[in-house]
């Protein structure tokens, strides 16, 4: 007991907390079964969907994909570290992580866009905004899964919905950094022709943004990933799962595998879209030296 408990009485905000939890379970269970049957159906459809492909076939596609986005060295790159990956025997889990990173990462900037827009055209709105995007990316990560396994019980769900919350704030961040950054002459200039807001908006801030906003997709990219192991906890397949089984029953081996396979998915993924936030910076992108072959032949 603390001497100052007589004098400071205590405030109950976990047991608040649980009273609420409790409320949304007993009111808006239609919501958290509408949830889980989304995830399930979209998880499990594009893990389904990436699994169908054999690996020798999917390894040189996303190579491919990393060469178009950025240059060839990356797709050599990517070649030799998923043959790794196929070599450790960590496919399939990696590929349910890179299932659970897309959708969570989707999920986070179909809300994280929108919002971050409210805030950069209003300064009230950024007011209210910034203080629970403190919140939700300074609370430990290990506490969103308690309310996520109490609505949604262990498995795939839970590990979702904690990934997106976790995932989220700096998606709202660099969009409302992006678009408050675009030069107020532009803006101006786009006014004084008479464009509406809408019109400014489309038409110059966001376009001008891009850069900062996938910059902003990269980080939720990254913490979606690193959300995936302690989501394992919760029961979720994934490379995660196998990190947490490594840990419970002191496998190095295993540990050790399962651990460079989210290295692996999370260099291959920051990779490919910091180059598609910038793409004029890589010039040897398959892109790029396309479009200076056009050029030379037009001219």
């Amino acid at each position: 007991m603390n001497p100052e408990d007589g004098l400071v009485p205590r405030i109950p905000i976990g047991d608040w907390a649980e009273s609420g939890i409790d409320w949304l379970k007993a009111n808006l269970s239609w919501l958290f079964d509408a949830f889980t049957w989304l995830m399930e159906f979209l998880v499990g459809n594009l893990t389904e969907g990436l699994l169908f492909l054999p690996a020798l076939v999917l390894i040189p596609l996303l190579a491919l994909l990393a060469w178009v986005a950025r240059s060839w060295r990356m797709g050599i790159g990517t070649l030799v570290m998923m043959l790794a990956v196929l070599a450790m025997d960590q496919w399939t889990p990696m590929l349910q992580t890179m299932a659970l990173v897309i959708v969570a990462t989707l999920f986070a900037v179909v809300i994280a866009v929108p919002l971050g827009i409210l805030a950069a055209m209003s300064s009230s709105v950024s007011a209210i905004v910034k203080p629970i995007m403190d919140f939700m990316q300074t609370m430990p990560a290990f506490v969103y899964l308690i309310p996520a396994v109490t609505f949604f019980s262990i498995g795939l769900v839970p590990g979702m919905f904690s990934t997106i919350i976790f995932a989220l704030p700096p998606g709202v961040r660099m969009t409302e950094l992006g678009i408050r950054q675009v030069d107020s002459e532009t803006v101006e200039a786009g006014e004084s022709f008479g464009a509406t807001r809408g019109q400014i908006l489309r038409g110059i801030q966001l376009p001008l943004a891009i850069p900062t906003i996938m910059a902003g997709v990269n980080q939720v990219i990254m913490l979606a990933l690193s959300m995936a192991v302690i989501a394992g906890m919760a029961g979720t397949e994934g490379s995660g799962k196998l990190v947490v089984q490594a840990i419970a029953t002191l496998d190095l081996p295993l540990g050790v595998e399962a651990g460079l396979g989210v290295v692996i998915l999370a260099v291959f993924l920051d990779r490919v879209t910091a180059a598609l936030g910038n793409p004029g910076d890589y010039k040897t992108s398959l892109v790029a030296v396309l479009k200076r072959r056009r050029t030379a032949t037009t001219s």
